[in-house]
């Protein structure tokens, strides 16, 4: 490779990087600004039930996702023509489960958001795994302006039971790639076979890890009530906007460690960047959140122990990716598992005895046992 070729090849790099970053931040910040509206327009214990319906619904979807975003980021990356199979198999769960989800809690637009969230998951996979940076960028913002218009107006008019069907709505032009994924490549179940352990294995990580992630919208309305999943919420909605540049990169650097492309580079960078965003999060938040949510009191100081947890979780998404571009998926499902793990009995113990303090004290605690997991087994799996 001569030197000019290796110019060209950094600055489409950057432009990819710079593509996604732009679309994330602009779009994330929408979709925060939606969810702040929401949560300061409406009471602690009402957010909470929202949450609740929210986390009910991405943990069937986690279910019903059997091409897992990572396996189709890399399959497509490396042009294995394996997506309609993928996509043929979650839509099928996902139709099944929704109907069963429907008939437990008599609520069509909790159902409908299943397939939402399988469409948009499968199909942001398919854009990045191809390096369409662009597209991803257009889909991305087009869906964050339908949410924030639809999502508002539909909030005005109905109330809080319109949220749901807005936030489904705003999937909606993403059937496009369903529909493409299909057209590229045909359904077929053998293509399974030969990659049934890496597929598996990523089911399985996808099942711990979301379930880690939603598992506490569940569990805290029976322990503590509405109220503090409300404030909880809250806390995570920060947490999410915190680490927005560790999923920005995770999203760029996937796709090119599958492709073999260094990312040394940035994943160095990003360890400083989160830790900055880490201490910077503890020291400054505490004092603006009063000033805009002045009902969530109980959210100001698990804000303040949940910002630390960005630096953990960036250091887990850096290892995750090099380990599934080489398709070594269990130790990441290890590492997923002892997160759920500690999540799970955090919010029943932690979570019974000190209330939202010791829901963010959990949260803290599972990034970081994942964290120190993978670099102990660092060189074991020679993970650079």
């Amino acid at each position: 490779m001569d030197r000019n070729e290796t110019i060209w090849k950094k600055i489409l790099g950057l432009k990819g990087l710079a593509s996604v970053g732009f679309s994330d931040i602009i779009g994330g910040g929408m979709g925060a600004f939606f969810w702040f509206y929401i949560a300061s327009s409406i009471q602690a214990d009402e957010y909470g039930e929202i949450s609740y319906f929210l986390g009910i619904a991405a943990l069937v979807q986690t279910i019903a996702c059997v091409g897992t975003a990572n396996v189709v980021t890399v399959y497509v990356a490396k042009k294995v023509k394996i997506e309609a199979t993928l996509y043929f198999i979650s839509l099928i769960i996902s139709f099944i489960s929704s109907i069963i989800l429907f008939f437990l809690l008599h609520r069509i637009d909790v159902s409908l958001l299943v397939f939402a969230f399988v469409i948009n998951d499968l199909s942001i996979a398919a854009i990045l795994g191809k390096r369409c940076y662009s597209s991803y960028s257009k889909f991305l913002l087009l869906q964050k302006s339908l949410l924030l218009g639809i999502g508002i107006i539909s909030y005005n008019l109905v109330g809080v039971d319109g949220i749901i069907f807005a936030l489904v709505i705003s999937y909606m032009p993403f059937v496009v790639i369903m529909i493409k994924g299909f057209q590229s490549s045909k359904v077929n179940l053998r293509d399974i076979i030969p990659r049934k352990e890496f597929i598996f294995n990523n089911y399985a990580i996808m099942l711990a890890s979301n379930f880690r992630r939603d598992i506490d919208k569940l569990l805290i309305p029976f322990f503590l009530g509405f109220t503090i999943l409300g404030n909880y919420a809250l806390a995570i909605q920060v947490f999410y906007i915190l680490t927005m540049f560790s999923n920005i990169l995770y999203k760029y650097i996937l796709p090119e460690d599958a492709n073999k492309n260094s990312t040394q580079k940035l994943k160095k960078i990003s360890i400083i960047i989160t830790c900055g965003i880490g201490i910077s999060g503890f020291f400054i938040l505490p004092e603006i959140i009063p000033v805009f949510f002045p009902e969530y009191t109980e959210a100001i100081t698990a804000i303040r122990i949940m910002s630390l947890s960005v630096i953990p979780s960036n250091l887990v998404l850096i290892f995750w990716s090099k380990l599934f571009a080489e398709e070594k998926s269990r130790i990441v499902l290890i590492s997923a598992i002892i997160q759920m793990l500690v999540m799970v009995f955090g919010v029943i113990i932690l979570g019974s005895i000190y209330g939202i303090i010791g829901l963010a004290f959990t949260h803290l605690f599972a990034a970081s046992s994942q964290a120190i997991f993978l670099v102990i087994n660092k060189k074991n799996y020679n993970i650079k």
